[in-house]
């Protein structure tokens, strides 16, 4: 018997569960939308785009694919064919920022490499549109805050592409731990990654991606702080390595492993890799463990604790529906979202704290 029931981790989607870790500190005033279903425009047209959340939009209700921006013309034939966008919807970099002008589209959706991000969101808020960011949200916590306070300046919504946190089997963890139902948290081991074999792709390029710790670090942190309820107050120490120096070169990473350090004395034991494929979070409880594997995949989350079964089935792409409907739900509302620009930040923060012991080889505050 799982050990939540569909009804109630339906309901749960609605509730929000961890809301009270997620929630922004910098709340945006905005008023209801006068829209019932937001248009959106996909910014880069690459893989995750193409293969999963244009898939999505076609599932979604709340809002839909209104437009894209890319600098390929060819793509753009293909998509207008695919998917049936006007003329007018479909722009590039150059004349990027005349879709201001374009009342059809609500939202802007950055799919871009990292270091393109900060660019694009400051760029899409200043056209008064909504934005959402993939992950990871920037290569520093001062680009992050300019994506916020961008946003919050022109009285838009940003949220951040964390789709794990809009689905029920991350849900249901998160709850357990809120709600102390196994006792306290006594540790975490998270663990995140897969075999990346492209030598030219701009994952392994520091300038445009940053490596590992950021592209699959990202849901090491998020597992250790969902995991535990709370924010790392350090990095006790951190390795930064690569077993392939012909494609990450310049001390560039390719495996990462660090400590946090969370308040109470808990520690986080985190890991990521371009090398393996791996992907599991363990929370150590007073009463017992709760184990995912996986805990962050596109599709099959799952797990176990002593309290029974965790697993809510699902197909691709049904977490980047949820995703977006929850998102297009907030701003049709007038609500924050469920993951801000500052939980992006929060995990860049975890980010340079790890880059910054693993180089001076010394624990690092946060």
């Amino acid at each position: 018997m799982s050990f939540i029931s569909r009804r109630t981790t339906l309901k749960s989607l609605a509730l929000g569960a961890g809301a009270s870790l997620i929630s922004p500190s910098l709340v945006w005033s905005s008023t209801k939308s006068t829209k019932d279903r937001l248009g959106v425009a996909l910014v880069g047209l690459g893989y995750y785009s193409t293969d999963l959340l244009a898939p999505a939009l076609e599932k979604t209700k709340n809002c839909y694919l209104a437009g894209i921006v890319t600098g390929t013309p060819s793509k753009a034939a293909v998509w207008k064919t695919k998917y049936a966008i006007p003329e007018a919807n479909i722009y590039d970099y150059k004349n990027f920022d005349s879709i201001a002008s374009n009342p059809s589209i609500d939202v802007i959706y950055i799919v871009l490499p990292p270091s393109m991000h900060m660019e694009y969101v400051v760029r899409a808020a200043k056209a008064g549109k909504h934005v959402w960011c993939e992950k990871p949200m920037a290569m520093t916590v001062e680009e992050c805050q300019t994506m916020i306070d961008a946003c919050k300046q022109a009285g838009v919504s940003l949220s951040i592409g964390y789709r794990c946190q809009h689905e029920p089997n991350t849900k249901a963890y998160q709850k357990l731990v809120q709600e102390g139902s196994l006792g306290k948290v006594m540790g975490v081991d998270c663990a995140a990654g897969y075999r990346e074999n492209r030598k030219e792709h701009w994952k392994q390029k520091a300038e445009m991606g940053g490596g590992v710790i950021y592209d699959m670090g990202v849901y090491s942190i998020q597992g250790a702080r969902l995991g535990t309820a709370m924010e790392p107050i350090a990095v006790n120490s951190a390795r930064v390595w690569t077993e392939r120096p012909e494609i990450y070169k310049d001390g560039l990473g390719e495996i990462v492993e660090a400590e946090l350090e969370f308040p109470g004395g808990v520690i986080g034991k985190i890991k990521t890799s371009f090398a393996e494929g791996v992907n599991y979070l363990t929370i150590s409880c007073e009463k017992g463990k709760i184990q995912m594997a996986p805990f962050s995949a596109y599709a099959g989350n799952k797990g176990t604790s002593p309290l029974g079964e965790i697993n809510f089935p699902f197909e691709i792409p049904m977490e980047q529906v949820w995703q977006m409907e929850a998102d297009a739900q907030s701003i049709i509302e007038g609500k924050p979202p469920i993951v801000p620009g500052e939980e992006g930040l929060r995990d860049i923060r975890v980010v340079e704290a790890i880059l910054e012991s693993a180089e001076q080889g010394r624990k690092v505050v946060i």
